[in-house]
């Protein structure tokens, strides 16, 4: 934030710790310090620093940089997606059942209540793991997986910067109550081709 200020002392930052600092560019930096928050406490090295540029409403920049491993995911509007220097692109997967589906732990949809939505999902999918955050949306714009889906609130900071790599990579972000995204949504992630499928077996009993 204080580079920010520095380098750009009329730009907006808006960051899960602070909130939202208004500017008057009409550019709004969206910054999570640390997503995975769990896997940094418990020393799993999948975790990022994620940094968005909003111009107006639109985000036309994302970086979501892994140190742990030394990988930077980035985009911007217009110009393709990007694994440090190499291009990007996600599967080309257009069914669940040849799908391998990331979700977050069991116990966060056990406690939203979609359980059942999940083990759905899962058993008509190709296999599945459990790996969420940005981490699993990073993983789905290089096509390392199909899809992954978020049980817990999501707030801007969290699907700022990989909303635009997934774009840039072929791929999407969204809510997955189909209500479009919304502070507190659940998200859902994918290669963009399997959307339809995906949403009708999570949700229907």
């Amino acid at each position: 934030r204080a580079a920010i200020r520095h380098q750009y002392p009329d730009d907006g930052v808006l960051g899960e710790e602070e909130g939202l600092s208004a500017g008057t560019s009409g550019r709004t930096w969206v910054i999570d310090p640390i997503d995975g928050t769990r896997n940094f406490a418990e020393g799993l090295p999948m975790w990022t620093t994620l940094i968005a540029l909003k111009v107006g409403t639109q985000v036309q920049l994302g970086v979501a940089d892994a140190p742990a491993l030394q990988e930077r995911s980035w985009a911007s509007r217009g110009h393709g997606a990007y694994l440090n220097d190499q291009r990007i692109s996600v599967s080309t997967v257009d069914s669940l059942a040849d799908a391998f589906v990331l979700h977050a732990s069991v116990e966060e949809f056990v406690a939203d209540g979609n359980l059942e939505g999940l083990v759905r999902l899962t058993t008509s999918a190709r296999g599945s793991r459990g790996v969420a955050d940005a981490w699993g949306h990073l993983l789905v714009a290089r096509g390392s997986a199909d899809v992954m889906v978020e049980a817990s609130s999501c707030y801007e900071w969290d699907w700022a910067a990989s909303q635009v790599i997934l774009s840039e990579a072929g791929g999407a972000v969204a809510a997955l109550d189909d209500g479009g995204l919304h502070p507190g949504c659940r998200l859902l992630v994918t290669n963009s081709l399997i959307e339809t499928e995906l949403r009708a077996t999570f949700h229907t009993p």
